[in-house]
């Protein structure tokens, strides 16, 4: 049985800031639930405590890991919770000194004690955690586990990174863009329709196609909010949120009443250049404010990245194909899933790991990718187009200032947007028998730049703009 990596793993649904300090602890908080249920230890529980470790530690506070780990003991699922409920429910953890375990029972809880920051990496993986349980007798049970980018969560006796948490046997097992393009040549089909075999080989076609248009329609929503929300964002960098006034002058006087109907509004707009630009850009900026207020995003691969995607989707839909619904979505996101699945495997999506080309630059190549299937590209030329993108954001450093993923963070991801567009033109626009560099190793040079980058660019905030600006400053 080969380990499988699904588009839904890489497009997942969860809540700002992060998916490796966020989203990754949550998710964390739930498996050491279930351990200590299965164990039989969580009904004498009496206390929890919680250490944070390296890069979860350093900038942990900017990143809410601090809320997301209570949230997550509180049982609560960051795919469904109610956004506008986070604020109440940690003020009354804060203000109560108790927290509801499991959502079932209520014990001591400290949020000032019983979390514990410790600037000492783990050797295993740079964002670990240990949750320890004990019972009013002083016997405790202890689990660390690692958040090891995009929301994917492992434990030190799985191995290694690339491990997932199901065994399958997808009938095109890949791992490297060589085998994907093989499997296209012999069976001569698209990336996309490779992706979709696999993908109904594990769910029912009903279940891959309605959980497909959610992530769109989450994707759809995060824009619509970003565009349509003033204000400052929370966090003490005091930074505006530009999406709406951005939106305000590219829309002008268009009616709507809901995401699907401004989507069709938008259609009617000037188409400039310059437009183009900003159309795009707002998107992005839009996507990635939402993550910085903790609203509810779709990893792509990271809640870091996760305005690139969209953003460069809903350029196809509203520029590119004003005909285009969902089959196209559709193929568009099993594109970018299996590109980033492809780099996930072969070097890293955690920035505390390879800086932010893990998260931009595997964003802009999945985004890349997709529309060049979109747009007609051969499978040699979508992977070229992934290739490109990627050649370009490589030894990207990941410095964070005060920790919070907003500045440079959120402006990253319209650049990166903006590069997969021209990346995927470039490759439509060229032989694919003439390219240098193949898709592989770009991905084991990023990965080889990673291990080389100095962890003070791996997302510590001890380095670059991190360190160059202060909170002060701003």
């Amino acid at each position: 049985m080969d380990k499988c990596i699904s588009v839904f793993d890489m497009l997942k649904v969860g809540v700002g800031p992060s998916s490796s300090h966020t989203l990754g602890p949550w998710r964390a908080a739930e498996k050491f639930l279930s351990e200590i249920r299965a164990n039989g230890f969580f009904a004498e529980t009496f206390a929890v405590k919680v250490d944070l470790y390296g890069s979860l530690s350093l900038t942990g506070k900017g990143h809410a890991t601090d809320l997301a780990v209570m949230l997550g003991l509180s049982g609560q699922d960051p795919e469904y919770i109610p956004v506008e409920n986070i604020g109440s429910i940690i003020a009354d953890i804060q203000n109560s000194q108790t927290l509801q375990l499991g959502n079932e029972k209520t014990i001591g809880f400290s949020f000032l004690t019983d979390i514990v920051f410790h600037k000492n990496f783990l050797p295993f993986h740079a964002n670990g955690l240990t949750f320890t349980a004990f019972k009013e007798s002083g016997e405790a049970y202890a689990s660390t586990f690692y958040s090891i980018g995009g929301g994917f969560v492992v434990k030190e006796e799985q191995n290694n990174e690339n491990s997932t948490d199901f065994t399958c046997a997808f009938p095109y097992p890949i791992d490297t863009a060589v085998e994907l393009l093989h499997y296209c040549s012999e069976n001569q089909l698209k990336i996309s329709e490779v992706v979709y075999a696999n993908e109904i080989s594990m769910r029912p076609e009903a279940l891959v196609h309605s959980e497909l248009l959610r992530i769109w329609n989450t994707m759809l929503e995060c824009m619509y909010i970003g565009c349509h929300t003033d204000g400052i964002l929370p966090g003490g960098l005091n930074v505006k949120r530009r999406a709406f006034d951005m939106h305000q002058n590219l829309m002008g006087n268009g009616q709507y009443n809901n995401p699907q109907e401004w989507l069709q509004t938008i259609r009617k707009t000037e188409v400039k250049f310059r437009q183009i630009l900003k159309w795009v850009s707002c998107f992005a900026l839009a996507v990635n404010e939402v993550n910085a207020a903790l609203g509810r995003v779709v990893t792509a691969p990271t809640n870091g990245s996760a305005g690139v995607i969209p953003a460069v989707l809903m350029y196809y839909m509203v520029i590119e194909n004003h005909q285009a619904g969902d089959d196209e979505v559709k193929k568009f996101l099993m594109v970018a899933g299996e590109v980033g699945s492809i780099f996930k495997k072969g070097a890293t999506i955690s920035a505390a790991m390879g800086g932010c080309q893990a998260e931009i630059g595997v964003s802009s190549a999945m985004a890349a990718a997709a529309l060049c299937e979109l747009m007609g590209g051969s499978p040699e030329q979508v992977l070229m187009a992934a290739e490109i993108a990627m050649e370009h954001h490589l030894g990207l450093t990941c410095d964070p200032i005060g920790g919070l993923v907003q500045i440079p963070c959120i402006e990253r991801n319209t650049m990166g947007a903006i590069k997969a567009i021209n990346a995927a033109e470039l490759a439509l626009e060229t032989d694919a028998k003439n390219a240098k560099v193949p898709l592989d190793k770009v991905i084991n040079t990023m990965w080889q730049t990673a291990k080389d980058m100095n962890s003070k660019y791996k997302e510590t905030s001890e380095g670059g703009l991190a360190v160059a600006v202060n909170i002060a400053d701003c």
